[in-house]
């Protein structure tokens, strides 16, 4: 009999080819807990990306509460942080913290998170964060660096092939207000 495995999702385009790799080993439930994602329009069409994906791999899909409050409160302070910087420490402390709960709650074995894929993500934070997690929760944590031995690169040609939709930015507003002030700089040097 499988282990069970809590799979914390972002979007899609994140998750396609760590579904490939978890899903024979795991009995896999992917939990999409991202307070973070702003606007809700956005936070909506990653969500429902994810869940028909998962109905047509034939996977558990859990929506987590959409309390962009809390992220709010989490991450005050830091609106002016780079990526990759506290802000986004607290932003994964909030996510896994939750992804942990759920599991330990749900009588899952052990979680994992989508979010090393990204070249853009401190894979080294996350697993420290996520091993301090299952130490709280008595669970374990499926410590991986995904965009390792291409995983990023895989990711995104599967995604092309399926028609996925990729943003341009992590998800929270201030990334959004980033991704938006580099367009226009790189708009304005181009003229």
């Amino acid at each position: 009999m499988k282990k069970r495995l809590l799979l914390h999702s972002c979007c899609a385009p994140c998750s396609i080819y760590i579904l490939q790799q978890l899903m024979s080993s795991w009995d896999l439930t992917v939990y999409f807990y991202d307070p973070n994602i702003h606007p809700r329009a956005e936070y909506n069409q990653r969500r429902d990306e994810m869940k028909n994906y998962t109905a047509k791999l034939g996977l558990d899909f859990i929506e987590g509460p959409y309390d962009s409050l809390a992220w709010l409160e989490k991450t005050k302070g830091l609106e002016d942080e780079p990526e990759r910087g506290k802000r986004c420490d607290q932003c994964f402390d909030l996510r896994l913290g939750e992804t942990a709960r759920f599991a330990k709650l749900e009588k899952y074995d052990a979680f994992a998170t989508v979010l090393t894929i990204s070249p853009h993500k401190d894979a080294q934070k996350i697993s420290l964060i996520g091993q301090k997690l299952a130490q709280s929760f008595g669970l374990e944590f499926l410590d991986r660096d995904w965009k390792k031995k291409d995983g990023f690169k895989i990711s995104c040609a599967l995604s092309k092939e399926q028609g996925f939709y990729r943003q341009d930015y992590c998800g929270c507003l201030y990334s959004k207000r980033d991704s938006l002030l580099r367009k226009v700089k790189r708009e304005k040097n181009e003229n």
